[in-house]
């Protein structure tokens, strides 16, 4: 028999196998995001049956989800990169999960109940898993599946083990832009599958832009076959209707944003007559930035005083309305540039005759927005037309009830504009959340780049790095539990000037799983201290998970940094302060 000082000398792998009868190697639990609460105290491990299943009542979309997760536990053949002995209960197996849902009728839409609570009792063939809505249930067996390892039939998870679990917003999202380059739907589809391995739920698609009108509309078909890049860069509605399923099939909302008055150069290729300063250089020679006719290059914007505007405007949501079920609408509103407007005579002389641009804005939204609300959709625009410092709306014109903003620049400050003004709001401050900051600029001849030394960074550089996105407190400054209240969630942003498939995974991902963690459990431990030292470890095990289930997940750190656990961090505080 071994004395407890020579168990000192022996390596862990050899003191692991001498005792392989009792011990399985396993991680610490890493979930992710982190569950709000949960409890393994005997730190006890059980072999799942070689026949388990998954017992769940009928459900359309719960039962794809089953089906998934089911070809994922006898297929991912996890291996930790961190093994630490566990003691495995024998003697029997797990057979099933057994899934309850109170309420299966429960739609997919904000605010849907996504807890969940979870157990593997000891001693019992059967694990637990308890949920309001299937939504629920799907965050459930994700959890779940996050704790199996092992290579099948040999296969792992902890026992003794209670999970209760929702999120602390209902509002988890990402923006995709697909008109500045268009990416395939399996692009799409592979966003929608590692949103929710992570436990967001809502796929923002920004489809058109100036550049681009990819979507193909029943109703308008002359926008898609003209304004699109070409007939090989088109959404159908054969595959908007496979997106859409695939989001339900994931619990992920698919929520249109169609971008208007502003940002429809590309409606221009189909109608010319109610686009304003359509294919004219975005800054012209001699002239301000505050002459400038775009933000970046790609002109046009929708005529307001053209009725034809409005026959079109009026087609293209009652198409999106029937392609997409989401019960959100975004209708841009962001970024309306008074030069362009000002190079059409008719608006021309509308302002002579004393009319205001803010005016113009005001008649599109008030003839469109009644549209889209009657259409049974909740209408979201970005801050501008609220808080834009020259072009905006009177509150009047966007009823509480039925509008949602999306801020983007000033972080805090803005959001508490928006909730001081009693709006609820979904947070995507340019300063933590856009994740195509710090590329560089992509404007040709840029005489930023002859300077010697020069960053030539983008307009939003630098570029932002998870424990930025992490640590992000999107209430910060509300004080008041009302307005916090307002704050419907977040959503990190990824706009496609210098992004396309190539790249799609690793500028989302894991930025996208910081967001994740942060908008479900917080960024907080339970003393309150912000947790994004201790998220790093667990974080880029995630990472090499993600890159396991097909995601191309960018590395936060060198593999070295796992193999020697705490070599990595620092004891003296930030190095730019030394």
């Amino acid at each position: 028999m071994l004395t407890l000082s020579e168990f000192h000398v022996i390596p862990l792998l050899f003191f692991i196998t001498l005792l392989s009868p009792l011990l399985s190697t396993a991680r610490p639990i890493n979930i992710w995001p982190k569950p709000r609460f949960l409890s393994w105290p005997q730190q006890k491990a059980i072999a799942l049956s070689p026949n388990f299943t998954i017992l769940t009542p009928e459900h359309q979309y719960l039962s794809a989800s089953v089906t998934r997760y089911l070809n994922l536990i006898r297929s991912e053949n996890y291996s930790p990169l961190i093994n630490r002995p566990v003691k495995l209960t024998k003697g029997y197996t797990l057979r099933n999960l057994v899934v309850i849902v109170t309420d299966l009728s429960l739609p997919l839409h904000h605010g849907v109940d996504e807890s969940y609570n979870l157990s593997i009792p000891i001693g019992s063939v059967s694990a637990h898993l308890l949920a309001h809505s299937a939504w629920g249930a799907m965050r459930g067996l994700e959890t779940f599946s996050q704790m199996i390892w092992g290579t099948s039939p040999d296969l792992c998870l902890p026992v003794g083990i209670y999970i209760q679990d929702s999120p602390l917003f209902g509002h988890r999202g990402v923006l995709l832009d697909t008109s500045r380059n268009y990416y395939g739907v399996d692009d799409i589809m592979r966003t929608i599958k590692a949103m929710s391995a992570n436990k967001l739920n809502v796929f923002h698609w920004h489809i058109t832009d100036s550049q681009s009108f990819p979507l193909v509309l029943p109703s308008e078909p002359s926008l898609a076959a003209k304004g699109s890049y070409g007939p090989d860069m088109v959404y159908t509605p054969e595959d908007v209707s496979k997106i859409v399923q695939y989001g339900f099939e994931h619990g992920v909302r698919v929520l249109p944003e169609i971008d208007t008055p502003g940002h429809t150069g590309s409606w221009g290729e189909a109608y010319p007559e109610i686009v304003t300063c359509a294919n004219m250089f975005w800054w012209p020679a001699g002239k301000s930035w505050d002459e400038r006719l775009a933000s970046e290059p790609g002109t046009g914007q929708l005529n307001p005083l053209s009725p034809i505007t409005y026959e079109v405007v009026k087609n293209v949501i009652k198409d999106v309305v029937k392609q997409f079920p989401e019960s959100f609408f975004h209708g841009g509103g962001d970024e309306v540039i008074p030069g362009c407007w000002k190079t059409n005579p008719a608006i021309i002389s509308f302002l002579s005759s004393g009319g205001t641009l803010s005016q113009l804005l005001e008649k599109y939204i008030n003839s469109t927005l009644p549209y889209i609300v009657s259409q049974n959709r909740t209408v979201v625009y970005w801050e501008d037309v609220l808080l834009d410092a020259q072009i905006k709306v009177d509150p009047s014109f966007l009823p509480k009830e039925h509008t949602i903003l999306q801020t983007w620049n000033n972080g805090p400050a803005n959001t508490k504009r928006i909730v001081a003004a009693g709006y609820r709001v979904i947070v995507s401050s340019s300063e933590f959340y856009y994740l195509d900051c710090g590329h560089g600029g992509f404007l040709g001849n840029d005489s930023i780049y002859d300077q010697q030394g020069s960053g030539g960074g983008s307009w939003c550089a630098p570029f932002k790095t998870w424990q930025s996105i992490y640590n992000y407190d999107i209430t910060d400054g509300l004080l008041d539990e009302k307005e916090r209240k307002l704050v419907l969630g977040g959503e990190v942003a990824l706009w496609s000037e210098q992004a396309d498939s190539t790249v799609l995974d690793s500028r989302l991902w894991p930025r996208a799983s910081a967001l994740a963690e942060s908008l479900w459990s917080g960024n907080r431990d339970e003393r309150g201290v912000k947790r994004c030292g201790e998220a790093v470890d667990r974080l880029n095990l995630w990472r090499y998970r993600m890159v396991t289930r097909g995601i191309g997940a960018e590395p936060i750190q060198p593999f070295w940094c796992l193999k020697n656990p705490g070599m990595c961090d620092t004891v003296h505080g930030s190095l730019q302060d030394q």
